[in-house]
């Protein structure tokens, strides 16, 4: 794949890179997206039955067994060419952030370090009244959800709902992130979900050069605004190794 030059002697030059992933980073990993997930049994529910505090306070059971069945398709799958490229592009950079829309922790299991997760993370458990992390509780097929071992409330999963605000640190940091990066890559999001799709736009004004790497976006590549239109598991190792030849 050919990459362009004038974006790799960018990339080498950076002393901090911002990079904002999207729902299509994992796809390529065999993971739907929150739309496709509906399949089957689930496509006859409305999202915010499914992944809302409202969906969750009428039938906690339906939304804890979807989500459950979404934390299975997650730990099936593994981390693709993209996530790798990414954690090795953070061993090569100075100041590397990565912030993430998708709540599967791939990013964490390909190697990266420095993520920030502005949507939680699926494979993590707090408690519905006090919103605390918890680790270990008492499963019974009587009691789904299970209960939070402190305060006896309902426990559910880690994630930013409909309706709900994004983690205040985690939003504060992506704002800085963008702010302070040379250069800043939007990887397989399709940029109309706010306030992440504000990232890339904070970025530009901040005098970054801005990529952004989709298979919905028309090829146009003038600086410092580039639009590459790839798979970001094919895009991602290529830049890598454009950069840094072994």
């Amino acid at each position: 794949m050919k990459i362009d030059h004038r974006l790799v002697k960018i990339l080498q030059h950076a002393q901090s890179v911002t990079v904002l992933t999207g729902a299509g980073v994992s796809a390529e990993s065999g993971i739907p997206t929150f739309r496709d997930a509906q399949t089957g049994m689930w496509a006859t529910f409305n999202p915010e039955e499914l992944a809302s505090p409202e969906g969750f306070q009428r039938n906690p059971r339906l939304v804890w067994e979807w989500y459950a069945w979404r934390r299975e398709l997650v730990q099936q799958a593994q981390p693709n060419p993209g996530h790798v490229a990414l954690a090795e592009l953070e061993r090569r950079v100075p100041r590397f952030t990565l912030i993430t829309q998708n709540v599967d922790g791939l990013h964490q299991r390909a190697g990266s370090q420095n993520v920030i997760e502005l949507h939680g993370n699926i494979g993590r458990v707090t408690c519905s009244a006090e919103g605390t992390q918890v680790h270990e509780w008492a499963t019974s097929d009587d009691t789904v959800p299970p209960r939070c071992p402190n305060c006896g409330a309902f426990l559910r999963p880690d994630v930013v709902w409909f309706g709900e605000m994004l983690p205040r640190e985690a939003l504060q940091a992506a704002w800085a992130a963008a702010e302070m990066c040379d250069l800043f890559l939007s990887v397989g999001t399709s940029g109309v979900v706010e306030p992440a799709a504000s990232l890339p736009r904070a970025a530009r004004h901040a005098g970054a050069t801005v990529a952004v790497i989709n298979l919905d976006v028309p090829e146009q590549n003038q600086p410092p605004l580039f639009s590459i239109h790839a798979r970001s598991g094919e895009w991602l190792p290529a830049l890598v190794r454009a950069a840094w030849p072994t």
